[in-house]
């Protein structure tokens, strides 16, 4: 089991979101995708993310803000570009978002529960590969736009610590090159 682990993190990789063109997770799949990237380092136990699951319909009325957003920021836009923003998070069968609730707390630094959102969104990520889905961790423009956030919900001082796209592809999919070790190891 353990080898099995080992070689879960030693081959996972990214999947480009147009190409997760076949099955969504299925309630108990995201279930346990869920489950499992709460199982993040958390100090305190503050729980300082949450998630928002973008499935089925739920991606087109999440396109319809984003791309109202663009629209307004580029009232030029062409209807092909429109289309492209309306599909961002339509790209594969689901999109999980991980929202990070950082927040001032008198003895959990603030950087330490950014840094949990982050784990989650790795946590989540690993889950759902060792599942058998691709997945890819984004954030595009619209995570940072607040009129867009504030239309998904999140609050004021809630920040997007990325979208996590998700489904399978039967596409194979290309490593890329990876930082030499003694690049970037040093011993004190």
């Amino acid at each position: 089991m353990t080898r099995d682990a080992i070689d879960l993190l030693r081959t996972r990789r990214s999947v480009k979101p147009m190409l997760m063109v076949t099955e969504a997770p299925d309630a108990a799949d995201i279930e346990t995708i869920l489950a499992i990237a709460s199982r993040t380092p958390d100090h305190g136990k503050l729980a300082p993310w949450r998630f928002i699951v973008f499935a089925g319909e739920g991606r087109a009325r999440a396109g319809e803000i984003i791309a109202a957003a663009y629209a307004a920021d580029h009232p030029g836009a062409d209807a092909d570009t429109l289309s492209f923003e309306r599909r961002r998070l339509a790209r594969a069968p689901l999109a999980i978002g991980v929202v990070s609730r950082a927040a001032s707390h008198p003895k959990i630094p603030e950087w330490e529960q950014v840094l949990s959102a982050g784990a989650v969104c790795m946590n989540l990520t690993l889950a759902a590969n060792a599942l058998g889905y691709g997945t890819n961790w984004l954030t595009e423009w619209y995570a940072y736009d607040r009129r867009v956030l504030t239309a998904f919900g999140l609050g004021p001082s809630e920040r997007m610590a990325g979208f996590i796209h998700v489904g399978r592809s039967d596409a194979p999919v290309q490593d890329r090159e990876r930082p030499a070790l003694g690049d970037i190891v040093t011993t004190f």
